[in-house]
């Protein structure tokens, strides 16, 4: 495995890589890797003949209110992770390398950043999407793997490539659990023992609520109603959110149809965990 600290070194490599025809899947992370990074690492190394691993904590995307400085750091941890899962070449350039100088502009997202995670966080998504599509245009993947836990995330980078034409896959990845169905997060290690008892009962609402709109042909409404009523049988914990939206647009549309997430924040002691699922809808006779 090769550690690269300059966009000039890693474009070198590439060249050389798209001389040779071979394929580049890329995965982009902040670092402290955990299960979730490693599975995208895994489905990249499948599919592509060079394996590129990005860690850059990118401060565009931190709020007022969000500590960058205080965002978890462990390079040798991540290294031994990606040396053993197979990358071939781990991108960790420094802020100043990413951002000589002030950037003279960003890419601002009008669609699907006022609901979900990205309701309470104003920017957040402008921050994500610059960084990415920088990386996009330093790496220039023909793949590029992104983990369905944050499907919001996903939808974003998914419209703006679709929006600016960008010639990458962007590959969706499914969300690693345990054994439970709870989904894996660091944050799990801050659920007491009665909290990590109950909740993989929001997977399990999240399951009944799809059950219910694939059985039962409703409006949004009606789905959000069944979702509530599920989640407030929750011991413990209280609701952050609850939605369903169309996906990858994020559209709150009332006749649910075609590819829909149900997705959830809820908050304990702790810990607020984020969970969701996609499902396509079909009208009955279609």
């Amino acid at each position: 495995m090769n550690i690269v600290k300059t966009i000039n070194e890693l474009r070198e490599r590439i060249d050389d890589c798209k001389k040779k025809n071979k394929s580049v899947g890329f995965v982009p992370t902040m670092g402290f890797l955990h299960e979730g990074h490693l599975r995208l690492i895994k489905q990249a190394r499948e599919a592509n003949d060079i394996v590129v691993l990005s860690i850059f904590v990118n401060p565009l995307q931190f709020g007022p209110n969000e500590d960058f400085e205080r965002y978890p750091r462990d390079f040798k941890r991540d290294e031994r992770l990606a040396r053993e899962a197979g990358v071939d070449v781990l991108f960790y350039p420094t802020v100043t390398e990413m951002y000589p100088k002030e950037p003279m502009m960003t890419i601002h997202v009008t669609q699907g950043v006022d609901v979900l995670c990205g309701a309470s966080r104003p920017g957040h998504f402008d921050g994500v999407t610059t960084v990415v599509m920088k990386l996009f245009q330093i790496v220039l993947p023909d793949r590029a793997y992104f983990g369905l836990k944050d499907a919001q995330q996903v939808a974003i980078i998914m419209n703006m490539v679709e929006t600016f034409n960008v010639p990458i896959d962007v590959v969706a990845c499914e969300t690693v659990r345990e054994d439970d169905g709870l989904a894996k997060s660091s944050r799990n290690v801050y659920l007491s023992v009665d909290e990590r008892q109950a909740a993989p009962l929001l997977y399990q609402a999240l399951q009944k609520t799809k059950a219910y709109i694939e059985n039962h042909f409703c409006t949004r409404t009606e789905g959000m109603t069944f979702l509530y009523e599920q989640l407030s049988e929750q011991p413990i914990g209280a609701i952050d959110y609850i939605d369903i939206l169309s996906y990858p647009r994020l559209e709150r549309v009332n006749e649910l149809t075609g590819t829909i997430i149900i997705a959830l924040a809820y908050r304990y002691e702790h810990a607020r965990l984020i969970d969701n699922l996609l499902l396509n809808v079909q009208k009955k006779g279609v």
